[in-house]
């Protein structure tokens, strides 16, 4: 019971940490979006302008908390890339990051000192796992932020053609890169809703001011993509030449394409390796004994018999 205590204990220590997680990514939109619907009035209006309202302090705890972690780190412009590239866009969201490293290592190890020792472990397996939990609880953000950041870039990775598809067709037809770029934004949401949020921010920074070359280098920034990284210098480079802008944008969507297309061949190439394993542990031994258990049997029958 005990022992079932204590994964419970990590497990809501975990769930808490990945719901800040999750509301540091889109506190704003949630904010904006409770106070549209306070306007309906309603109990249900009530109950998430509540639960927004815990959220937001408990918040307010952890990032005055890892404010003072922040403050002893010289990596944070490292760590704030990171967690950009990863779609948390809140000005704490380090902050609550290294306090959730922070809170989940130190719960999971005051969890297991507390309840390990009274279900009848020794020194040394307390010892061991507090080490493990430790290590798994400052770890484990890292770990949850890379998968996001992965998941992310492999979206945008798939809707780079498409994007460059619709971009050519609007430049074709006469927009300007700063039209073409609202329109597709607008148009390829249903594609890839990570591409579309990019896209809108760098309209938005464009409207606010920042330089076209400027605001498509912090795109390339967020996403971390190297094929974002080489469509960007593309663009910068034929905006400072003045050639042709459909032109650079076709080539470049069909080597997207090329890429593709290698990618996934590079991928069916692998399946067969891939399938060597499971070949091996699974369907092998299952045809083994399936053809070899009678002969196997009749040859045990008539030695038994002699």
């Amino acid at each position: 019971m005990l022992l079932l205590i204590a994964l419970l204990t990590a497990l809501a220590v975990v769930s808490l940490t990945m719901l800040l997680f999750q509301g540091t990514g889109n506190s704003a939109a949630l904010a904006q979006l409770d106070d549209l619907a306070t306007l309906g009035g309603g109990e249900d209006t009530l109950v998430r302008r509540r639960r927004q309202q815990r959220l937001d302090r408990m918040k307010s705890v952890l990032q005055a908390f890892g404010e003072r972690v922040e403050s002893g780190r010289k990596d944070n412009s490292e760590v704030r890339q990171f967690l950009l590239q990863a779609g948390y866009v809140d000005p704490n969201a380090v902050a609550i990051y290294w306090a959730a490293r922070v809170i989940l290592a130190m719960g999971l190890v005051a969890g297991t000192l507390t309840l390990l020792p009274l279900a009848g472990f020794t020194a040394l397996q307390v010892l061991m796992a507090v080490v493990w939990l430790g290590g798994i609880g400052w770890v484990g953000p890292v770990f949850y932020v890379r998968r996001r950041l992965k998941a992310r870039q492999k979206e945008l990775q798939k809707a780079m053609p498409d994007m460059l598809d619709m971009l050519v067709v609007c430049v074709e037809a006469g927009l300007g890169l700063n039209q073409a770029l609202v329109r597709v934004a607008d148009e390829i949401d249903h594609v890839s809703l990570v591409m579309s949020e990019q896209l809108a921010l760098v309209n938005l920074e464009m409207r606010a001011g920042t330089p076209r070359d400027e605001a498509l280098k912090n795109l390339a920034d967020r996403t971390g993509l190297p094929d974002m990284k080489s469509l960007v210098s593309m663009l910068i480079q034929t905006d400072r030449f003045g050639t042709s802008v459909a032109d650079a944008l076709r080539v470049h969507s069909d080597t997207m394409r090329t890429k593709r297309r290698q990618r996934a061949e590079e991928a069916a190439a692998k399946t067969t390796i891939k399938l060597v394993f499971p070949l091996v542990l699974f369907v092998f031994p299952a045809m083994f004994v399936v053809v070899l258990g009678p002969s196997v049997i009749a040859i045990y029958r008539m030695f038994t018999h002699l």
